[in-house]
């Protein structure tokens, strides 16, 4: 066993409790900076051992994302306290009955668990789970079980991951097994970024590699897309669009043919565009980066209560259709293996997009995504 991770409490039902560390949100915080103002903190927590359906994981990283980000400041309120931290990659240390994953075996993390009995699910991955997207609400696991505690008092879990941690348990219907050749921080980063942004292109715009693509706001989920349009592609050009110059430059690096701020977008269209960066306005570029006929697909997530304003002339007119996509669409059992198969054959190179940093700094971590200054960092235990 590892040191300062003990198994030697019990709960108040008798089961066994580990000790974890855990990066805790107890307040929420929407004053900056983050790094003077800590609105997570490190914490000794409880974790009770998995339940039948459930695993016991060994984090080993975990990506931090603006849907984190929304938790501290409020724009996505969630139950209090809470462990952070949806993305991530680890290793199977213990799995409960019923549960055909291998002690051992990497696995990744998805932020809607499905459970393939609900209407929702019958609908081929366009729409969320119902059940999912209650026990994401409630701060729990897919059951309904919550398996962490702090001083006795329970914690909520987020969206059913929890991974800012050295140690999650999470129900096996969160999890995709990958390959042990994938590197962590790279596994990480297909189970949302990459499985969000490129199912947008591929499943709800239906991108073939043929189609000219624009990619609107380039943080870690629109960079995703914008991979995996390079890494499939055969005849279609790809436009990036971002106020961040840096990210402009990076884009270029990574394929894109063209990039440009909203300002100077001009004239310059494509048959799809995919929003990527969860504002009023960006979703404004979006539509007008739409060409006739093409369709636009949003994946941000804005404020509650944000804006936008639309001619709905240039929809009829211009045969355009919008399409709104939760984690892209996505079937992750059906998706997962594709975006690995494509990493492997060197055509998804994530790795790019990535800069790793304890978990401890991740009050500085959460000032660097705020400001921009980051694509996607991803943490360690």
């Amino acid at each position: 066993m590892e040191p300062g991770v003990g198994r030697d409490q019990h709960g108040s039902c008798g089961l066994i409790m580990r000790r974890i560390h855990a990066a805790v949100l107890e307040r929420r915080e929407n004053q900056r900076s983050y790094a003077q103002h800590r609105p997570l903190a490190i914490r000794q927590l409880q974790l009770e051992e998995p339940g039948p359906g459930e695993v016991l994981v060994r984090i080993t990283a975990a990506g931090l994302c603006h849907s984190d980000l929304s938790v501290i400041d409020g724009n996505r309120p969630r139950p209090l306290p809470m462990v952070l931290g949806h993305e991530s990659a680890g290793i199977v240390e213990q799995v409960g009955d019923g549960v055909d994953l291998d002690i051992g075996q990497q696995v990744i993390s998805v932020f809607l668990p499905r459970c393939e009995k609900c209407e929702a699910c019958a609908k081929g991955g366009k729409l969320p789970c119902s059940a999912g997207t209650a026990s994401n609400g409630a701060g729990t696991l897919l059951t309904g079980a919550r398996r962490l505690a702090l001083e006795g008092q329970p914690v909520h879990h987020h969206l059913g991951v929890s991974a800012f941690a050295d140690y999650a348990v999470m129900d096996a219907r969160s999890l995709i097994p990958v390959g042990a050749d994938v590197p962590a921080e790279v596994a990480a980063v297909l189970g949302c970024a990459v499985l969000t942004g490129g199912g947008a292109l591929r499943n709800a715009a239906g991108a073939t590699g043929a189609q000219d693509v624009a990619i609107v706001g380039l943080g870690g989920v629109g960079m995703a897309a914008l991979l995996v349009a390079a890494g499939q592609r055969s005849t279609g050009r790809i436009l990036a669009v971002d106020s961040n110059g840096e990210k402009l430059a990076t884009a270029l690096a990574l394929g894109a043919d063209e990039a440009c701020t909203p300002q100077s977008l001009g004239q310059r269209t494509a048959e799809i565009v995919i929003e990527a960066a969860g504002h009023p306005r960006a979703f404004e570029t979006a539509l007008q980066a739409t060409g006739v006929g093409g369709t636009l697909v949003t994946v941000g997530l804005p404020a509650p209560g944000a804006m936008s304003s639309i001619e709905p002339l240039g929809l009829t007119a211009g045969a355009r259709t919008i399409i709104g996509s939760y984690m892209g669409s996505a079937l992750p059992k059906k998706d997962i293996p594709y975006y690995e198969q494509l990493w492997r054959s060197g055509k998804l190179p994530v790795e790019k997009l990535v800069e790793t940093r304890p978990l401890a700094e991740v009050n500085d971590a959460l000032d660097a995504l705020a400001e921009g200054r980051s694509v996607r960092q991803v943490l360690l235990p």
